[in-house]
């Protein structure tokens, strides 16, 4: 008797599993310790703290994307400011070094490889707040909220 094979629906995208959902916070959790503890010795990264805002993993669960975004990137005054692709690229250089540190905090059977990127949605959301506060656009929230009472 053949057995029935499981299939997704069809029916569209279907998102990351609970346990990919679970295994990329365990990571996450370990990545910003380790940021936090290690020095790792490169120029582009010194003094500067990052934030690991998400990590994504494949549904094999042996590459990870790492969403980072250094601390007051987007901010004028901030030192950051301008050299996000310089960390980024720091941050990929050093990859294997952060993998070999991670393998011993996580209770996986494989560590996952590491690819670092910039969270745009930081950039996403500062340019939504700037829309909102345009005075045609808040003029037209309010006439929206005029005609619905």
């Amino acid at each position: 008797m053949a057995r029935k094979q499981h299939t997704r629906n069809a029916s569209g995208p279907v998102g990351p599993s609970q346990r990919q959902l679970r295994a990329g916070e365990l990571i996450r959790h370990a990545l910003v310790d380790i940021l936090r503890e290690e020095e790792i010795h490169d120029e582009a990264l010194a003094g500067v703290s990052i934030t690991v805002t998400e990590v994504r993993l494949s549904p094999d669960l042996k590459h990870a994307t790492c969403f980072v975004e250094p601390l007051g990137a987007g901010v004028e005054a901030a030192p950051t400011t301008g050299h996000e692709s310089e960390i980024i690229k720091a941050l990929n250089a050093h990859a294997k070094f952060l993998r070999g540190r991670l393998g011993p905090k996580l209770d996986m059977k494989f560590t996952p490889d590491l690819k670092f990127r910039h969270d745009e949605s930081f950039d996403a959301a500062s340019r939504i707040d700037r829309l909102f506060a345009d005075p045609r656009v808040r003029a037209d929230l309010e006439a929206d909220d005029e005609v619905e009472q």
